[in-house]
């Protein structure tokens, strides 16, 4: 995904190098200390000591086909330091080299760094990105790393994902199965074409060559960025490819009792305006000296949901087949997408304007209007200059990227806040009981809520609710719209004086 992240035996370290660099570590040992005191990850191995030139070129190799790693030699699992005597990190420097020509292919570039920690030696091996992924060890097998442990390739869809880091395929140039000009959407290309001043087409061969022009039909069959700008009803071919939003009560994920849900299917646009939608009818609004009459302003920055939402559909990686995650809680926003950064990326390096183009066609015709991108590489830069509370997480082991937007108030306060807004509306009649306020407050805020959560909220049987809901609607102040399940509370007061 890509968001607009001591003497040395083999020359400097490249630039930039797996190695943690800590502007407050002044020392090569307060460095490595700082990094064996987080123990293990996909990008920090340690070994006592090496002996075995097949068993190193598998960890190269890893490394190579994965972000890149530092290998910490003379050092135990735990983060001991064992330290290595002279001769053992001569001998080491020259297996690990020799590894690294030999039992790699096609050969790593890597440096090494002998440091001394409190008077024990240990050997730094870095090793960057390979640029050639994917590579093999000395038996033709591939390797991956997957959090401090390393495991073969075995499936075809990991090896894409190796192809297409090193920017040798792009998932949203694979032909889909089955698609043909019946799949096409000639609307919505007519309606984009005469947008670029394009002559429209007009029959489903005419758009059908017009997206041949276009690279977006390969081999007879659209393309999957075609499917997903042009397609009608894009589902229907690939069904993971949707959007699935939920808010859940309270702030646990693992909550049984959500206040809103909906699933979103069509085009990238037609995800975009849904998970929009979905946010613009659940998240606090504030009135901010406006008539209470007027629809308010989100309590988090709409370009900051424009942005992370733009760079979750373009930029996830459609080689894992899942959904995108829209999750809401009482004190954060999730949007989580599948696959980690490409490219090498860090969230260090998209904070400051780093990118990485992972589906260009997507990304192309996304500059053309179809979702608010620049194509600039700075859309995590504007959202953090935004709004700081924003935190950014690569996870190596769920293999997700997930952007979290920590919302502003707590329950309490929003409270506080809904009552301030609820003064200024006509007056709710002096009679109603607390558990009547309450209910009348709760469906002012989450207009979807069904009866069930509804209960459970407040803590009293479906029976009961379902006697308050009916005496609220009787006297005209609350409305429901739409059916039974699905449809949508609304607060009207026109029995305030019931």
């Amino acid at each position: 995904m890509s968001f607009d992240a001591a003497n040395s035996s083999a020359g400097p370290l490249p630039e930039p190098t797996p190695l943690d660099t800590d502007s407050s570590s002044p020392t090569p040992e307060a460095r490595v200390l700082a990094i064996l005191s987080r123990g293990e990850d996909s990008r920090h191995q340690f070994k006592s000591d090496v002996t075995n030139a097949k068993s190193i070129g598998a960890e190269l190799a890893a490394f190579a086909n994965g972000d890149g790693g530092l290998l910490v030699i003379g050092v135990s699992d735990s983060g001991e330091v064992v330290g290595l005597s002279s001769s053992d990190v001569r001998r080491v420097n020259s297996l690990v080299t020799n590894a690294a020509s030999q039992n790699v292919r096609p050969a790593v570039a890597l440096s090494s760094e002998n440091v001394s920690i409190s008077g024990r030696l240990v050997v730094l091996i870095s090793v960057p990105p390979g640029a050639d992924k994917p590579y093999f060890d000395s038996e033709g097998v591939i390797w991956q790393k997957v959090g401090p442990d390393k495991r073969r390739v075995h499936s075809r869809d990991e090896l894409r994902r190796l192809f297409q880091d090193a920017d040798l395929l792009q998932a949203d140039a694979v032909p889909i199965r089955d698609t043909d000009a019946a799949a096409v959407d000639i609307r919505e290309l007519a309606i984009v074409m005469s947008k670029l001043g394009e002559r429209p087409p007009r029959s489903a061969s005419a758009a059908w060559l017009q997206l041949q022009r276009m690279g977006l039909v390969k081999q007879g069959r659209l393309t999957l960025a075609g499917l997903l700008l042009f397609g009608k009803r894009p589902q229907r071919f690939k069904p993971q490819f949707c959007l699935k939003a939920i808010y859940f009560a309270g702030a646990d994920i693992g909550s049984s009792t959500y206040l809103d849900s909906e699933d979103y299917e069509g085009r990238l646009s037609e995800l975009f305006k849904g998970a929009f939608a979905f946010l613009r009818r659940n998240l606090r609004k504030v009135q901010a000296d406006r008539s209470v009459n007027a629809p308010g302003i989100l309590e988090i920055p709409e370009v900051v949901f424009e942005e992370l939402l733009t760079n979750a559909l373009l930029h996830r990686d459609y080689l894992f087949d899942a959904p995108i995650r829209l999750f809401l809680f009482d004190d954060r926003v999730e949007i989580v997408s599948p696959g980690l950064l490409g490219g090498g990326l860090t969230v260090e390096n998209i904070r400051e304007g780093a990118s990485f183009i992972r589906n260009p066609l997507l990304t192309s015709f996304a500059t053309k209007g179809l979702l608010p991108y620049k194509g600039l590489g700075t859309g995590i830069v504007r959202v953090l200059q935004d709004f700081k509370a924003v935190q950014l997480v690569n996870d190596d082991k769920a293999l997700i990227f997930r952007a979290i937007v920590r919302r502003p108030a707590s329950r309490e306060v929003v409270e506080k806040v809904v009552e301030k807004v609820v003064e200024k509306q006509p007056p709710l009649p002096d009679d109603l009981s607390p558990i009547q306020l309450r209910i009348v407050h709760i469906i002012a805020r989450h207009p979807r809520i069904s009866a069930k959560t509804l209960a459970t909220r407040i803590g009293i049987s479906p029976r009961k609710i379902q006697a308050h809901l009916r005496t609220l609607r009787n006297r005209g102040i609350v409305v429901h719209e739409g059916p039974d399940k699905g449809g949508r509370w609304r607060v009207v007061r026109s029995g305030a004086n019931a």
